[in-house]
């Protein structure tokens, strides 16, 4: 594809998601990784957010400091542009496979202040599976890391790897926020393991709260 149709693409795609969100009922839940519903500026924060409920978070804080970091694959470039023009800042790679260099400078943007999103079980699984790269790049910054998710009472769930969910106009949303979780600067390969396995149980948690909210079975995450 051209320059100028993936930014239709991307253009395309921010409408879509305004749209649809624009006429959706959202419950929340727990305390927010920023002050944004207090209005005040958005606190540090690195959110973690499983790769098939990352849709309504991109609603939610579009237009906010934050780097998200997306794979190189062509799926990658389509949510890539779908980001930029929702105002975040993407940087492209893993953080767990062949992506060092995307990594190093996620670490840069933090130390200087800004915050990031990771989608822990990206970009191609196994899904509902933390992979280690946020558990590092919280120890190595210092930021805490919040669990989000959500769930919709009528959505369309595609047939990928991942189960992407998205949500039909005007129906109901439940958003749910975990506890922060925290990675201290000397933890060693044992306690890294520890805290990756805590995140991934706090991202199923407040998945399957989720969806229990709307009336949905969660399939995938142990209870």
């Amino acid at each position: 594809m051209t320059d100028l149709q993936w930014r239709l693409v991307g253009r395309l795609g921010a409408w879509l998601i305004q749209a649809i969100f624009s006429t959706i009922r959202i419950r929340f839940n727990g305390a927010t990784p920023d002050r944004r519903r207090h209005g005040d500026g958005p606190g540090q924060y690195i959110a973690a957010i499983w790769h098939s409920r990352i849709l309504m978070f991109s609603y939610l804080y579009k237009g906010w400091p934050a780097s998200i970091l997306v794979s190189r694959s062509d799926d990658g470039e389509i949510i890539a542009r779908i980001l930029q023009r929702q105002g975040f800042e993407t940087i492209r790679g893993s953080t767990n496979k062949g992506g060092r260099r995307a990594l190093g400078t996620l670490i840069r943007r933090m130390k200087a202040g800004g915050s990031a999103v990771i989608i822990p079980d990206g970009p191609q699984g196994p899904r509902f599976r933390v992979q280690p790269g946020i558990i590092l790049l919280a120890q190595k910054t210092g930021v805490p890391i919040y669990p989000l998710s959500y769930s919709a009472k009528h959505a369309k769930i595609f047939a990928s790897w991942d189960r992407f969910m998205l949500p039909r106009p005007f129906t109901q949303c439940a958003v749910v926020y975990g506890n922060p979780l925290s990675v201290p600067a000397d933890a060693d390969d044992a306690e890294r393991e520890a805290c990756r396995r805590r995140l991934e149980a706090e991202l199923c948690r407040i998945t399957l709260n989720a969806d229990r909210h709307v009336g949905r079975i969660t399939d995938g995450c142990d209870d």
